[in-house]
């Protein structure tokens, strides 16, 4: 007892100290067997890691020899500049897939726009082999310049002026006559053909006095001769449809071949008569190029026989152009 000053000794218990024994030995064993989980995982991990790398390189290696593939041919192919009127844009890309598939080894870049603006890239030294213009204008200065291919030159279609608006406009404008009763008109200048043609057409009704050269008519001069109109010029003939099928202007006038593709959104308000614009004639030409190879200038050529022969008719009567024309 306490009291008494008498010092106790404890003995240990031989069964408990095996216990402890066992114990600790068993917690040894389990972090060993914790730290053996945790390297196995990142080993894994890693070899995971590996492999998905291996695989992104195959991808990349595979995707780049593709990448080499469609590059290494195009660089074989041979490549024609074709020069296009806005107007002609479809029927040329159609005519140019129809081409290509008879003629793998040929790839066509087309540049489509104004015929005034192609006329100035060409006299600029642009890269052109074939020049497909909407009026006989630009074609005639190239001509006279020497910078056709003799022999090559050949009118191919004829086409027809229209005054077009959205369907349900509810517009007051039956034509060319009553265009002054528009709020709003969409209008290619004078250096564009179907700027030109308009203006010709309305030199012809009186509205616009006689000139030397219609093309030269400003759009200012055509808004008032129509009363003060809003006039909004465009550069091009695709810009005018745009025009209209967006809702900018109330009408506008485009070729017939522009309707193509539209039927359900544009109504012809009038087809204007050749007597008021004469005929709408498109020439085609092989143009001097002095950067081109030879199988360049020999694939512009054939290209060229291709788009003015029969068979290539029925396609441009699909885009509503008219085929019977005198070459």
């Amino acid at each position: 007892m306490e009291g008494s000053g008498r010092k106790i000794i404890k003995k240990e218990n031989p069964m408990k100290k095996k216990a402890l024994l066992g114990l600790a030995l068993a917690a040894a064993l389990a972090m060993t067997a914790c730290g053996g989980t945790k390297k196995t995982e990142t080993t894994a991990a890693a070899t995971t890691e590996k492999a998905s790398e291996k695989a992104g390189e195959k991808a990349s290696e595979k995707t780049g020899e593709a990448t080499s593939e469609v590059a290494k041919e195009n660089a074989e192919k041979t490549e024609v500049q074709v020069f296009v009127a806005a107007s002609l844009k479809n029927v040329m890309e159609d005519l140019g897939q129809q081409y290509e598939k008879e003629h793998p080894e040929v790839k066509l870049v087309f540049n489509a726009d104004s015929s005034g603006k192609l006329l100035s890239q060409i006299q600029e030294g642009y890269d052109c082999d074939i020049f497909f213009s909407a009026a006989q204008k630009q074609m005639n200065t190239l001509e006279e310049e020497g910078n056709l291919v003799e022999g090559t030159r050949k009118n191919v279609v004829n086409n027809q002026l229209c005054v077009i608006t959205l369907k349900d406009s509810g517009t007051k404008v039956s034509g060319l006559e009553t265009l002054k009763d528009a709020k709003s008109i969409a209008l290619a200048d004078g250096t564009v053909p179907v700027g030109k043609y308009t203006r010709q057409a309305l030199v012809a009704l009186k509205i616009l006095p006689e000139t030397e050269d219609v093309s030269k008519i400003s759009t200012k001069e055509v808004s008032e001769a129509l009363g003060g109109v809003e006039i909004s010029e465009q550069s091009n003939v695709s810009k005018v449809l745009a025009a209209v099928v967006e809702g900018s202007s109330e009408v506008g006038t485009t070729y017939y071949s522009d309707t193509y593709g539209y039927e359900d959104k544009i109504q012809i308000l009038e087809k204007v008569p050749y007597d008021l614009t004469g005929n709408v004639i498109y020439p085609i030409a092989q143009i001097k190029n002095e950067e081109a190879s030879q199988e360049e200038q020999d694939a512009a050529k054939d290209f060229l026989a291709f788009v003015t022969s029969d068979n290539a008719k029925t396609t441009f009567q699909k885009y509503y152009f008219d085929t019977n024309v005198e070459s």
